[in-house]
């Protein structure tokens, strides 16, 4: 008869690629069951968007079967649990990810949307908050101009935003809350006290990610933010243009910061190239080559991927459907697998 100490031994020789430990040091091996032909656990992993989920199983079942019985059914149940930050101040939320850029322009808000839901197609729950005070796109990304939430009275007394819910993401944004064709002219007081509203008296549930549209540049906003609550890690959006690098820099810089101490979950470099839609095959790199990747290197943080400039992109947020909901488009996978990476960094970020 199988006994549980054999599967145990067995899984401990198969590691987490990123976490470098094995699974059963890592309490990921849970619900084992024995059968006479059959055995069946889970395999916890860190995160749903794991891209190593499928090498993991693999690994797990032909350690099952160089160890254990190579003939027996193996039924394995990949599932997950997001590992989280401190969550004290903003209960529910496992982590709090800030989409950055050094300046505006190189299509942060689009890469934040599409991250976002790409997190939230894996089974992540998910929520976005549009913190791009002076230039919200949120409501038109998502087809919601015109859209105010809701208030909802909480168990304790206290009255909380509700935010508005739409393919499966918690949305909120100050654009939900001015005149779309008016400026909001605030100081830095006023623009950091709203987005801490946005934070602090929404009711967002249990999120495993919140996924945050910081404003371009690098100043009160981010420095309330980054100080205010415990933040997973920010990821920075830059194009391969020299100026937009430059600025990139002071935007990692300003995360480094004593005082700040944001860990970078990892560059996205956007409009990569261009590629016509009646020639798929060909890139043409008006903005310069490998910018990001460059800068990834030179500063030691992981490269996340590239986004090429491509009109189905700039057409799916205008209509207010974001192009990674669009199988049929094949830059969809890029927005997913850029996600999948996001989430294994922040899981290593967690774990050391």
């Amino acid at each position: 008869m199988i006994t549980k100490e054999q599967i145990l031994h067995a899984l401990s020789h198969v590691e987490d690629p990123d976490l470098k430990k094995d699974l059963v040091t890592l309490h990921m091996i849970q619900n084992i069951e024995i059968y006479p032909n059959k055995l069946k656990f889970d395999v916890v992993l860190t995160t749903p968007a794991c891209p190593m989920k499928g090498h993991i199983e693999h690994a797990c079942r032909n350690a099952i079967a160089l160890f254990v019985d190579k003939d027996i059914e193996v039924d394995i149940n990949m599932t997950s649990n997001v590992t989280s930050v401190d969550t004290s101040q903003l209960k529910g939320i496992k982590n709090i990810i800030l989409v950055s850029s050094g300046k505006g322009g190189v299509g942060k808000s689009t890469v934040s949307s599409n991250l976002a839901l790409a997190l939230a197609e894996s089974g992540a729950t998910t929520g976005l908050l549009d913190a791009d005070i002076y230039g919200p796109s949120l409501p038109i990304m998502f087809g919601l101009e015109g859209a105010k939430p809701m208030a909802t009275q909480m168990p304790d007394g206290k009255t909380k935003i509700e935010p508005i819910e739409k393919f499966g993401l918690k949305l909120l944004s100050i654009g939900f809350f001015t005149d779309p064709n008016q400026p909001i002219p605030w100081r830095g007081p006023m623009a950091t006290s709203a987005i801490k509203q946005l934070f602090n008296d929404a009711d967002w549930g249990e999120l495993d990610y919140l996924i945050v549209d910081m404003p371009p540049g690098t100043g009160d906003i981010h420095i309330t933010v980054s100080q205010t609550y415990p933040i997973s890690g920010a990821v920075i959006v830059t194009t391969p243009q020299q100026v937009a690098l430059a600025d990139a820099i002071k935007g990692i810089a300003m995360y480094r910061m004593e005082g700040i101490n944001v860990p970078i979950i990892g560059i996205v470099e956007n409009m990569a190239y261009f590629t016509p839609a009646e020639l798929p095959d060909n890139k043409y790199y008006i903005f310069g080559k490998d910018g990001g990747r460059r800068l990834a290197e030179d500063n030691k943080v992981p490269f996340l991927g590239e986004i090429p400039l491509i009109k189905a992109i700039s057409d799916a947020g205008d209509n207010g459907f974001p192009v990674v909901m669009d199988d049929s488009e094949t830059i969809a996978q890029a927005y997913k697998d850029i996600a999948g990476r996001v989430a294994q960094e922040v899981s290593i970020l967690a774990n050391k």
